[in-house]
């Protein structure tokens, strides 16, 4: 069995093939830590055969993302794999940005293509069906463009913003990231009662000039720093429209403006700790976002036999 070490702007991850394997053995919450540990990874993947299904239209996996241009076709649509994800303290049933990044770029690296013929693959995850273009490729590593679920709901809570982009986020703006005591007040929200008993993800976020985000995550799970969180990103730049938003519609006292920029696409760049992302998204009203994008880097870095 070999094992690959992808990283997605820091955020690192062990990954194998389990198309036509056995891979009871690497879901076993025990081998996921002793795993995530040797090789230092913020979490374990697993690449399944695509399935299809009669409640998997194709209209699902294209929506927004293949243009208004081409209509989607009709019927069950096969996915081009399934995709599997473990923190490293052996728990799942969630997304991963960075991760549904990365295995595209595994995908694209065992030589699988997209069953329509084009550059975007199609597959499942925990949070259901995503679409993942390939922008780029080249001896350095793959430019993947994820597409996310859409997002719906924005509750202000204790000073930041909560919200699910796959994954449950709290937000929280500071005047200077680099400056926070993250191992301080990461778990402080983190496991807040507020998001009891799942817990939420710790993101705090200082804007940059030209409408910019600079983020640093502490991720349960991982119960630490991580050089970049994709679902946190995410979450983070819709925060901070909707902050944005928020702030304009208490000046003006208008609540018409809850409408303001609503159906013009946002695009948001995002300095992680290591490499620099972007997210896109459309609001389709005043917590409700469609056409979701996580846009970033990913590089093989080793493969090991196991």
């Amino acid at each position: 069995m070999k094992l690959y070490h992808f990283s997605g702007a820091g955020n690192n991850f062990v990954v194998l093939d389990g198309r036509g394997a056995d891979m009871a053995p690497f879901r076993v919450p025990e081998r996921i830590v002793a795993l995530c540990a040797q090789y230092h990874t913020d979490g374990l993947m697993i690449l399944c055969a695509g399935e299809a299904s009669s409640s998997l239209r194709a209209e699902e996996f294209c929506k927004t993302n293949l243009g208004s241009a081409q209509a989607p076709p009709r019927g069950p649509r096969r996915s081009d794999f399934r995709m599997e994800f473990y923190n490293p303290d052996g728990s799942g049933g969630m997304m991963c940005g960075n991760g549904g990044r990365c295995i595209a770029a595994f995908a694209d690296y065992l030589g699988i293509r997209p069953g329509d013929g084009s550059r975007i693959f199609r597959f499942l995850a925990p949070d259901g069906p995503h679409t993942a273009e390939l922008l780029a490729k080249d001896e350095k590593g793959w430019t993947i463009r994820l597409g996310m679920k859409d997002v719906s709901g924005v509750t202000p809570v204790l000073g930041g913003y909560f919200l699910d982009t796959g994954t449950r986020h709290y937000v929280r703006f500071v005047d200077d990231v680099e400056a926070l005591d993250i191992e301080k007040e990461g778990p402080r929200y983190r496991h807040d009662p507020t998001f009891a008993p799942i817990g939420a993800n710790a993101n705090f976020v200082q804007r940059l000039p030209g409408g910019g985000i600079k983020v640093r995550t502490f991720e349960k799970g991982v119960e630490g720093e991580t050089l970049a969180c994709g679902t946190g990103i995410t979450a983070s730049a819709i925060a901070a429209w909707f902050s944005a938003g928020e702030i304009s519609r208490q000046a003006r006292n208008d609540k018409k403006d809850a409408s303001l920029g609503r159906n013009d696409s946002v695009h948001t760049p995002v300095r992680a700790r290591q490499d620099d992302l972007s997210v896109d998204f459309t609001p389709v009203g005043p917590d409700t976002f469609t056409a979701v994008y996580l846009t970033g880097p990913v590089v093989l870095l080793a493969t090991y036999e196991i």
